[in-house]
């Protein structure tokens, strides 16, 4: 992250557990006893509760029915040490603000991960003797707060630095090892090729600890990006490169890829659009990718004026949006639909219509939009997103609702 991007977010993913996973329970201040589903924390979009001009996370579950919040991001001490703070400057041990965020949001019923890293600042890979001290710091946190999912942002200047490297990806193996069920996310740069030298130094470091997470992911942008096309090419590149380096097939590499993109005007002026998030969106449900997440929540509304005089914000898109319009991407990746009008504190589900009659039938060349319909095994499917050549079944992370046999 640029020193902007310090502050505004961004983070790399990687999923140690399947879905649905045996939740961990932990003895804790923050009421953590069941975790969310896999997809909810691949969802998550980053949120600073104690910088930027901090958004109302309950208000933001209400408007958008996101559930998942990447929260950024654990550094070493400002003044050198191997103890996790906020920032640099909040130790986890005496917190009482950003637990106080957590329990407000899980008492709604969601769930928090907690990104360690970003652009900037130092991190314990970077003060910590060695992997199994760095594992220990960031075992305070995942103590500390009852974590179900963690974040390693491993970019500048960090990943420079070889030995941190080291630090970084062997504590987060012993981290997967000694908490079952842990998901583990790690972010890196994007480039046009995917990502960079040291962004495939560290996926070759994860290869000769034999750790193998559920996803690496990339964050396109502030690398000359012009807007999703762009994008989706540096992701299938991306992927040529976690085939070549691990010897996946191209489908277990999607399988292990995430995005993180920046919502609005990103650090280097580029502009991000809504349009361009539901291409990338469909890309990534389109290959089956892991995660879809973005920085961040703290920037997801409107500046005054909108374009923000040209320049980027650490509290606002510089784009013209409603209040979260960018969330609600997350909610569509995890497989729900947000809410319209008033949003009401416990929804009701819809019983599911009867119907007699069947839809024209499904076929596996033509496009379906939200609440395109078609019949398929003598039931009736609605579309929830964009989708082609994805089977219709009853799934929660999948493109298709169930409306009934016909």
């Amino acid at each position: 992250m640029r020193p902007l991007r310090a502050c505004l977010g961004a983070a790399v993913a990687v999923t140690v557990a399947a879905a649905g996973a045996t939740a961990l329970v932990a003895s804790n201040a923050s009421g953590a006893t069941t975790a969310l589903s896999n997809r909810w924390y691949a969802a998550a979009p980053y949120l600073m509760p104690l910088d930027n001009n901090p958004p109302n996370a309950a208000a933001i579950m209400d408007a958008t029915g996101l559930k998942a919040f990447q929260l950024a991001f654990v550094l070493a001490p400002n003044g050198g040490g191997c103890s996790p703070t906020w920032g640099g400057t909040a130790a986890v041990s005496s917190d009482t603000a950003v637990q106080s965020v957590i329990s407000t949001i899980r008492a709604k019923g969601g769930d928090v991960s907690v990104s360690i890293g970003g652009y900037g600042g130092t991190k314990l890979g970077q003060t910590c003797a060695d992997a199994a001290s760095t594992a220990a710091a960031y075992q305070q946190v995942i103590t500390k707060y009852g974590l179900h999912a963690i974040d390693f942002d491993l970019e500048e200047p960090e990943y420079e630095n070889t030995a941190a490297i080291r630090n970084e990806i062997g504590a987060a193996k012993i981290l997967q090892q000694n908490n079952p069920g842990l998901y583990v996310s790690v972010t890196t740069a994007g480039t046009a090729d995917g990502t960079g030298w040291f962004g495939k130094q560290m996926l070759l470091e994860a290869k000769s600890q034999g750790f193998t997470p559920n996803n690496f992911s990339i964050m396109p942008f502030d690398g000359g990006f012009s807007g999703a096309a762009a994008q989706t090419s540096a992701l299938t590149n991306f992927n040529s490169i976690l085939q070549s380096t691990f010897g996946w097939d191209q489908a277990t590499a999607y399988a292990h890829e995430g995005f993180s993109g920046m919502n609005g005007r990103s650090d280097s002026g580029e502009y991000f659009s809504q349009a361009d998030f539901q291409t990338v969106l469909d890309y990534a449900t389109g290959h089956h990718m892991d995660r879809f997440t973005f920085w961040s929540l703290n920037r997801d509304r409107q500046c005054s004026p909108p374009d923000n005089n040209g320049t980027t914000s650490g509290t606002c898109s510089s784009v013209a949006q409603s209040d979260w319009d960018f969330a609600k991407y997350s909610v569509k990746f995890a497989g729900v639909t947000p809410p319209t009008g008033t949003p009401t504190p416990t929804p009701t589900p819809t019983p599911t219509p009867s119907s007699t009659s069947c839809k024209t039938a499904w076929s596996s060349t033509a496009v379906y939009t939200a609440g395109n319909e078609a019949s398929y095994n003598h039931h009736n499917w609605k579309a929830k997103w964009w989708t082609q050549n994805e089977v219709p079944t009853a799934s929660d992370w999948g493109p298709w609702q169930d409306e009934g046999a016909c």
